[in-house]
């Protein structure tokens, strides 16, 4: 019998693998799901801090509906505007590739849903992304109220977590309260060019617990006297088995403030942030940014006799900042209602644990930079070649006082926030996205933003605040252009100006390599040997340390126009922040779909 040449052979084993794999995607996408959801969007009453409150909230619940979908999937989500409130809703970490219609940012991707009656219908596919991500309003302060979680599962029919399975889980958002309209706080605080007026209370999964004064002291009482009708009004409740490992999905929906998480008397093992794995890290604290998402497993391994709490506090970057809020929630031990013994230990007080100081920034810079990205076949690598490279400072300053600002001080003139002292103003006539696809981008930007500082000086020096030269911003709608597939690395650098705080940067689009981070002034020459190219954490939000840098690098391989921008909303108004404008690639997979037919117009 003749044999076949070894050509011909590897020719059939190389169609043969190409059928397996052929295969294996059909059956992936066999296992596909389309995720559907309606969200009305309206007023709701609810009683927090002994009085009641009108938010604004989505199906009547407070936090919003939660998202569950797995790799592969597309989500499907109707909105309603029945608000009277502008509103539109940013998928936060969703990467939309060829869908940048549904991202969401208010007159970036699209104009607003308008209210009283106003629908649009946001659809993206979430192949190739897993974990814990969120969801939440992009207009105003809204997002104070309109959010929800949003978990993307592995795919089937692997259907697996890169460590070991968790017997149960929880999700855990962490939030802000005020005793009045969100959009009041916001407004008054464009009228007089300075700060928004102070949350007065931290929530966890929408509940004011103990600590947050009024309610929250209400709550611990009734907890204390094992009053579980009573407290479960007032308080976030998570029940355990002893000895069973649960995985906590935390997500900080918080507009404004850092948070430190702890359990007393549990520690935590972290695997992932941003929906992205990291190697395992253990740890007694978490430390998350807003906008930011962690999962991290917990054992279920302490006294199963005892009550104990989780408290979320927090934390305060900025010098000389009073502001200090912690809240709480129970974790209990199921019992066995039969043992007597048990039931008298779980009525004694609950355990708190010790938080680090409000202040305690060399907590919070140890725990961002010990993550590390989890190799694994498939994930993402840094790119190594980099196209373009771009210092971006970013901090407050002033700008004189606009004549709608009413309220504002003329001499001392408005809080402004910028980046490469750009002070970034969303356009009012037609968005960012909708103009690119029209390549009409007069009158709505310009292609102008700089790639470095217009002036190089001190940027973290305390001395820098008494330089009033470099306090005065300008403003402008200026974004950067970037060819599709280039690669971009940032330097991201915080400034003191008026004062040096740490700013979570979040990026629309793209998931980052964080590559290095550290304080003071960058240096390129001494820096760049600490950039960890082997195995760096993977972000959407990066956490840029009070007073020093972060170095971020992504590839641009997704048409369409992003913003980056601190994700502290006290910040967002006064214009901390830019985009970046992604051409289209040359093959037709590469190229930006037009609109949906019913996406908003202005």
């Amino acid at each position: 019998m003749a044999r076949l040449p070894c050509t011909c052979t590897n020719l059939h084993l190389a169609i043969a693998f190409l059928c397996l794999l052929n295969l294996i995607n059909y059956l992936l996408l066999a296992d596909a799901a389309i995720v559907e959801h309606t969200f009305h969007v309206g007023n709701l009453s609810v009683q927090r801090l002994g009085q009641s409150q009108v938010i604004t909230a989505v199906n009547g619940q407070f936090p919003g509906p939660k998202i569950e979908a797995r790799d592969g999937d597309t989500v499907v989500v109707h909105v309603v505007n029945l608000s009277p409130y502008n509103l539109s809703i940013h998928w936060h970490g969703i990467l939309q590739r060829l869908s940048s219609w549904a991202d969401g940012p208010n007159m970036v991707s699209q104009c607003p849903i308008r209210p009283a009656g106003g629908t649009y219908t946001y659809r993206f596919n979430v192949t190739g992304q897993e974990g814990t991500l969120w969801w939440h309003a992009h207009v105003s302060f809204l997002r104070a109220t309109v959010y929800g979680a949003l978990i993307i599962r592995p795919a089937a029919p692997r259907g697996r977590y890169p460590f070991p399975r968790p017997h149960g889980e929880a999700t855990i958002i962490l939030g802000e309260w005020w005793n009045t309209s969100v959009v009041d706080v916001e407004r008054q605080a464009l009228l007089t060019g300075a700060g928004p007026n102070n949350s007065v209370a931290l929530t966890i999964n929408g509940l004011i617990g103990a600590g947050g004064g009024g309610c929250g002291a209400a709550a611990a009482a009734a907890a204390e006297n094992n009053n579980a009708a009573a407290a479960a009004a007032h308080q976030y409740q998570l029940t355990v088995e002893p000895g069973r490992t649960y995985l906590l999905r935390i997500i900080n929906a918080a507009l404004n403030y850092q948070l430190f998480f702890k359990v007393a008397n549990h520690s935590f093992t972290v695997v992932a942030a941003d929906a992205c794995y990291t190697d395992p890290y253990h740890t007694d604290v978490i430390v998350i940014a807003p906008g930011q998402t962690v999962d991290a497993l917990m054992r279920a391994d302490a006294h199963p006799g005892r009550r104990y709490y989780m408290a979320a506090q927090v934390y305060q970057s900025l010098a000389n900042a009073t502001y200090s809020a912690t809240t709480t929630a129970l974790l209990t031990y199921l019992q066995d209602a039969s043992d007597s013994h048990s039931r008298q230990e779980q009525e004694q007080q609950a355990l708190m644990p010790t938080m680090p100081a409000f202040n305690d920034s060399a907590t919070a810079q140890s725990f961002y930079a010990s993550l590390t990205g989890l190799l694994q076949d498939g994930a993402p690598t840094v790119p190594l070649h980099v196209d373009t490279r771009m210092l971006v400072t970013f901090g407050l300053g002033v700008t004189p006082c606009a004549p709608a600002q009413t309220l504002c001080n003329r001499t001392r003139g408005s809080v402004a926030a910028s980046m490469n002292n750009v002070s970034f103003q969303f356009p009012t006539a037609m968005s960012l996205l909708e103009a690119h696809m029209r390549g009409a981008p007069d009158g709505v930007y310009t292609r102008d933003f700089p790639d470095r500082p217009p002036v190089m000086f001190d940027f973290t020096s305390d001395s820098t605040t008494a330089n009033r030269s470099l306090m005065f911003t300008s403003k402008g709608t200026k974004v950067k252009t970037l060819r599709y597939n280039e690669t971009v690395e940032v330097v991201l650098q915080n400034t003191a100006i008026l004062g040096a705080e740490n700013h979570p940067v979040h990026l629309h689009g793209f998931n980052f390599f964080s590559l290095a981070q550290g304080t003071g002034n960058f240096n390129a020459h001494r820096h760049v040997r600490a950039y960890n190219l082997v195995n760096p954490q993977q972000r959407n939000t990066v956490a840029v340390p009070t007073g020093g840098w972060a170095v971020i690098r992504f590839t641009a391989d997704n048409p369409g126009v992003w913003i980056m921008h601190c994700h502290l909303d006290a910040h967002l108004p006064f214009g901390l922040a830019m985009a970046f404008e992604v051409d289209d690639g040359p093959t037709p997979d590469a190229v930006l779909p037009p609109p949906p037919p019913d996406y908003p117009r202005c």
